[in-house]
């Protein structure tokens, strides 16, 4: 089903003053006006730029491996890296693609180009395009073109966030729970159900994992529960520990 906030777009699309270049999934480079891409599946396509590394560079590209697409998706720092794994633990994205697309637009000085960090599906069918960078590092032109790239995703019916650093606490919860991401710690699915039942009322994590069993077959199982959502914690406030009050989802099994 397409989202009402892309029909309402598509007039708006087809009067875009914005053009997008990008290289489909199976290789293949092309170009063509916004309005006659806005459902492409910008999810699965490949980067429309490398990720160099030369020594003395400053910043760290690397891939990141995503366990909803089961492949790498690339990233040009490690604050990049830190938002792809935001990005494959929130449960309303299920699937994401890194420097997806060249947009370009007029000024008044010619042509201009942009190439986003990210485009992520959501679950309900819409699109969002992601722009991370630290908010002392922004510069003019780059509030310029954060600027266009809102406004062209406004025309075809996505969401625009421009993101920065990520608040310490939340962050070291997730990058621990990512070790735990990959589909193979949840294969005991006993365990899983047991866990789950065990948490139906909060309690704290180790002494619920303990009523499941030994802790060292346990805990693997349960925290890559916490990382698909069906258990919850508070990622907030502390940093995950063994006292840490631990509920199953409504509804859950």
């Amino acid at each position: 089903m397409v989202p009402v906030s892309v029909v309402a777009a598509w007039a708006g699309a087809a009067r875009s003053r914005f053009g997008v270049s990008f290289v489909d999934a199976s290789g293949v480079g092309r170009e063509e006006p916004l309005a006659g891409c806005w459902n492409t599946a910008f999810e699965q396509v490949l980067p429309v730029r490398r990720f160099p590394s030369f020594k003395g560079q400053r910043n760290f590209p690397g891939w990141w491996w995503s366990c909803k697409t089961g492949r790498h998706v690339g990233h040009e720092s490690w604050l990049e890296r830190d938002h792809a794994m935001l990005l494959d633990f929130d449960e309303q994205v299920v699937a994401f693609s890194s420097q997806p697309f060249r947009l370009s637009w007029p000024d008044e000085a010619g042509w201009r180009s942009h190439v986003p960090d990210f485009f992520a599906r959501l679950a309900d069918g819409s699109g969002m395009v992601l722009d991370i960078r630290a908010d002392d590092r922004i510069e003019p032109s780059d509030a310029e073109a954060f600027a266009a790239t809102r406004d062209a995703c406004t025309e075809v019916g996505w969401s625009f966030r421009r993101v920065g650093v990520v608040d310490p606490v939340f962050l070291g919860n997730v990058r621990w729970l990512s070790r735990y991401r990959h589909p193979r710690c949840g294969r005991r699915h006993e365990v899983a159900d047991h866990l789950v039942e065990a948490f139906a009322e909060p309690a704290p994590l180790l002494e619920g994992a303990g009523r499941v069993g030994d802790p060292l077959g346990v805990l693997p199982v349960l925290y890559h529960l916490i990382w698909r959502g069906v258990l919850r914690a508070d990622l907030d406030s502390a940093v995950l520990s063994s006292s840490s009050v631990v509920v199953a989802r409504d509804g859950e099994r």
